[in-house]
């Protein structure tokens, strides 16, 4: 599915810059209203109730500059972040973002990209020889709206030419036409989230089918990108073991000589937070996600917030099952962490 909005928003700021001036030309081409900023507010109309300032920001997209430079750390993917979009036309129920960006659910771009490489390059250099990797995926997924705006290609080709410095990211969205033929230089690893058919149909609104993943994962290993999967939030229900497993057998169906190259996964288990439990049950009143307190652990988060995770005994259970399903299917792969 390729996302477009149903109103662009631009901040004056951003209008110096000639990305910001395509964008312009292509909405316009496209028939897609554009406003200033400041009809955000108009439009939207503060009376809409919760959801429906939710469901109006996922359809409108703003046009702006990235101001803040200072990178936040982002362990265990990447020794730092940093965005090219925030936010995501994606309404996964389970999202961090639903309370990381709580107030601003909508997708906004960012045009200043030559300065958002320019800082770049001061954290790469300060810390050469060491390689410095960054992840681009934390607070947005950028694929989902690469089609627009192109910027993971142009940053894609700025890290083929940094011999200090490493690029990751991973999507939910099979848009990636766009990175296949470049010179990535295998600078930048591409990782797909996938899951059962029961979490993707249930909780992932909006994003691909996991076939679209699977056949866009295929077509980024076969350009040569280091490839990776995410299996994230792995969740614990009534005939989850098959569900995993029939996801695994089309994943090595799916994936071209699946040994002549190191393909890595990454295993996250559902957890979530009173705030996120809140936010949930209000913009997704019938949801299905499991947030039952009382039979979960509590866990101290790195921000100071605890979060429920499954007790320990569940734990074990997904990372070994989901780990051996890994080890059959994919023995010459790598696991880089389970969370």
């Amino acid at each position: 599915m390729k996302f477009y909005p149903s109103n662009v928003f631009i901040e004056p700021e951003a209008e110096n810059y000639p990305l910001c001036k395509e964008l312009i030309n292509k909405f316009k081409f496209l028939n897609i209203p554009v406003f200033n900023f400041k009809d955000f507010n108009k439009l939207n109309n503060f009376e809409k109730t919760s959801r429906e300032f939710y469901s109006f920001s996922k359809r409108s997209l703003i046009v702006g500059i990235k101001k803040s430079m200072k990178l936040e750390c982002c362990k265990p993917s990447a020794d730092y972040q940093f965005s090219l979009v925030t936010g995501c036309p994606g309404s996964c129920e389970y999202c961090y973002l639903q309370t990381n960006q709580s107030f601003k659910p909508f997708i906004k771009v960012y045009v200043n990209i030559e300065e958002i490489f320019n800082n770049i390059d001061k954290y790469i250099n300060s810390s050469i020889p060491n390689i410095t990797t960054f992840e681009i995926s934390s607070s947005s997924d950028p694929i989902a709206v690469e089609h627009i705006t192109g910027s993971v290609r142009k940053t894609i080709e700025f890290f083929s030419n940094k011999e200090f410095g490493r690029l990751r990211l991973v999507t939910k969205y099979s848009n990636i036409d766009n990175l296949l033929n470049i010179n990535h230089n295998n600078h930048t690893k591409v990782r797909f989230s996938i899951n059962s058919e029961y979490v993707i149909k249930n909780f992932e609104h909006n994003t691909d089918k996991i076939e679209d993943r699977i056949k866009a994962a295929s077509l980024i290993y076969k350009s040569g990108y280091p490839l990776g999967f995410i299996i994230a939030p792995i969740m614990y229900y009534d005939n989850w073991e098959e569900e995993y497993r029939r996801l695994f057998e089309m994943l090595k169906n799916n994936i071209p000589d699946p040994y002549t190259k190191n393909i890595s996964f990454e295993l996250i288990q559902y957890r979530f937070t009173v705030k996120a439990k809140n936010i949930i049950l209000e913009r997704f009143p019938n949801t299905k996600l499991d947030m039952k307190e009382e039979s979960r652990t509590k866990k101290w988060g790195p921000y100071g917030i605890y979060k429920f995770v499954y007790p320990k005994d569940t734990s074990i259970k997904l990372k070994e099952y989901i780990s051996n399903l890994i080890i059959e299917y994919f023995p010459n792969s790598t696991i880089e962490y389970f969370t």
